[in-house]
């Protein structure tokens, strides 16, 4: 399983989203959001967004992912459903970069307008497998 969703709450998305490695998992995470946000498995792979992003922790690094992938899809009008993500555990914590493809914007295609991540229950756990809990501010 790559995400479910949790709880309907009222002005947010709440779901969970696992991986194997922590790339799986950010990759994962953002497929969930992405289908909230759209239609993902109509969106067709045209446009390309790539981006750095770094955190001093994995739930830092994971919440500027995040919040990143919303800000760049709204700045370049896109819609992302592919994502391929590489992180790496440095001094200051973690740093990655993150390949997004996807397409423009179309109305037809759009789901639940999500305004940010918050951190409401916000959380990155490890046992066998990687598992973060995310919540989408609607």
């Amino acid at each position: 399983m790559k995400y479910r969703f949790l709880e309907d709450l009222t002005s947010d998305v709440l779901f969970e989203s696992y991986g194997s490695t922590l790339e799986e998992l950010f990759e994962n995470s953002a497929e969930a959001l992405f289908s909230v946000i759209c239609e993902i498995d109509k969106i067709e792979p045209k446009e390309k967004i790539e981006f750095e992003f770094e955190g001093k922790n994995l739930e830092d690094a994971l919440y500027y992912f995040l919040s990143n992938l919303l800000a760049e899809s709204e700045i370049n009008e896109v819609f992302l459903c592919k994502f391929e993500v590489e992180i790496q555990e440095s001094e200051e914590g973690y740093k990655g970069k993150v390949v997004a493809l996807g397409e423009k914007i179309t109305p037809e295609k759009g789901g639940t307008v999500v305004k940010g991540i918050t951190n409401y229950k916000f959380k990155i756990e490890r046992s066998r497998e990687y598992k973060a809990t995310v919540s989408c501010d609607i």
